[in-house]
């Protein structure tokens, strides 16, 4: 008889989690499944399917190869409706009929086990279905992370306003992280000053110690069947798998983490926020599908990235600039998502209400920037941060698409979308939907900064100088057209005097000619 059956997630694919605190392999086991919901509650990118398909059916082969009993239910080419893993099947769904069918070989569990969820949805599914069969349900904390959700509630007890840095410092101290004699090394916190570099004109040209192309992994005999699943199954969803090559196991990830460190690390800081057309990969790290699903202990990702600097092969502010982005951003956006949620999904501060471009789903567009990003979305399930932030994230929040829909379309489409890192990168720090939570001010630009950061507008047919006229860069015209439609309410924020103090130099001649022609856009 079973005593415990430890329920085991796509995005928790790690043995040393606390679900497996005390297994015992003679009467406990493991119940994974692949539940069509899980591809359809969003219109789900091919490669996002496939990365988590492959990832855990590899995890099961571990598993087992370890002597453990899986309750594994596989999703099958057809979609008969009705059966575990059918067409309109839920994890709920799938986790009560095994529960039924181990009640009818006297197995039921005395209790069930899983570790925190990724996702308020999933946790409440689970839930439900636990009273359903009434079997206790035991969540458990998830040590992947430095900082726990009560730290986070602790930390936003009291204040007014959250901020990354005043949450980021404290964990640094804590950890130990890039710390010399309790002080921050280098003498200060922040390098971020130093990491906002452009390529020149002849671009990052490949080459030994210049553009090194990321690890490559291969799908093996797993990855190929899924891929053949995927194709067969969700023909119909967005996205691509000719070029599916991400890292599908813990010895995978470690590699990719290995290469990063050695080939690009030392420029990231550098380039983080420069884009390049034709190039997806740059100096980013390509790693946030592997942290997510729990492949590659963001531990190891620290301090590996802290071993090159203190051994003098990486600058101290590419290595602060990384170091930022998971110890302090990545455990941030996880406190924010568990402090506020359920309300914050419905978030709109902006009052956005236009549906999502279709182009989105095609990248059929003339604009450079954005045909570039969508494309590379489509064919890979990957955008780097800038790409997301300041061309699909800004063109959407100037337009005034509902936040919900660009929340939707980010979970969809890319390969590392976790909900809880997802969703307040999105409404919060895109699309500035909560107001501020995340984010200290709008993050609007014009086709200026998009010129400045990349090569897209040298081959574009619109001008990013013009805000009217037939060649005119839809980014501009809808970045003044946002300033003016939100100015009362970004009067209050003392970040945006600058950007409104250019819009009062525009006579109300010229405001209505912008306002025509961001109305022709919409």
């Amino acid at each position: 008889m079973p005593r415990r059956l430890v329920l085991v997630l796509g995005d928790q694919l790690d043995r040393k989690s606390a679900a497996f605190d005390g297994f015992d392999r003679t009467s406990d086991s493991v119940w994974m499944a692949e539940v069509a919901e899980e591809s359809t509650h969003v219109w789900t990118h091919k490669a996002r399917i496939a990365v988590f398909l492959s990832a855990m059916r590899h995890f099961r082969l571990a598993l087992t190869a370890a002597g453990i009993d899986v309750d594994y239910t596989e999703l099958t080419a057809d979609a008969r409706d009705g059966e575990s893993g059918g067409k309109s099947s839920t994890l709920a769904d799938v986790l009560l009929q095994s529960l039924v069918r181990a009640k009818a070989t006297g197995r039921t569990p005395d209790t069930m086990i899983v570790v925190e969820p990724g996702e308020w949805r999933v946790r409440l599914a689970l839930e439900t279905a636990a009273r359903q069969a009434g079997i206790p349900l035991e969540i458990r904390p998830d040590r992947h992370f430095f900082s726990s959700r009560e730290e986070f509630a602790e930390h936003a007890r009291g204040r007014k306003q959250l901020r990354l840095e005043y949450f980021y410092r404290p964990l640094r101290e804590r950890h130990a992280v890039l710390m010399d004699d309790g002080e921050p090394a280098g003498g200060q916190w922040n390098f971020d000053a130093e990491n906002r570099g452009s390529f020149p004109k002849s671009g990052p040209t490949p080459g030994p110690g210049r553009l090194p192309a990321p690890r490559s992994f291969p799908p093996d005999a797993i990855t190929r069947d899924v891929i053949a699943l995927v194709n067969a199954r969700f023909a119909s969803h967005p996205g691509s798998l000719d070029a599916f090559d991400w890292p599908v196991t813990p010895d995978d990830a470690q590699a990719a983490l290995d290469d990063f460190l050695t080939h690009r690390l030392a420029n990231f800081g550098k380039y983080q926020d420069a884009i390049w057309t034709g190039e997806p990969w740059l100096y980013h790290a390509r790693l946030s599908q592997a942290m997510n699903m729990k492949l590659l202990d963001p531990r190891d990702v620290v301090a590996g990235a802290e071993r090159m600097w203190r051994q003098g092969k990486a600058p101290l502010e590419a290595t602060e600039g990384f170091i930022r982005q998971v110890l302090g951003w990545r455990e941030y956006v996880r406190g924010v998502y568990w402090h506020f949620m359920p309300e914050y999904e419905q978030r709109n501060a902006l009052g956005a209400d236009l549906p999502l471009p279709h182009f989105y789903w095609t990248a059929e567009t003339e604009m450079n920037c954005l045909k570039d990003a969508l494309a590379q979305t489509l064919r890979h399930g990957y955008a780097h941060h800038i790409q997301r932030l300041m061309v699909t994230g800004l063109f959407a929040m100037l337009l005034g698409v509902k936040p919900q829909d660009v929340h939707r379309w980010y979970l969809a489409v890319y390969v590392d979308a976790v909900e809880w890192v997802e969703l307040p990168n999105t409404l919060g720090m895109s699309q500035f939907a909560d107001g501020g939570v995340m984010a200290s001010k709008p993050y609007c630009a014009s086709g200026a900064y998009i010129d400045r950061m990349s090569n897209a507008c040298g081959g574009c047919r619109f001008n990013p100088k013009l805000a009217t006229g037939p060649d005119a860069c839809p980014f501009t015209t809808l970045y003044w057209d946002f300033l003016a439609r939100h100015e009362k309410l970004l009067k209050k924020n003392p970040r945006m005097a600058m950007q409104l103090k250019n819009l009062a130099r525009k006579d109300a001649a010229e405001l209505r000619s912008i306002h025509r022609q961001a109305d022709g856009l919409r």
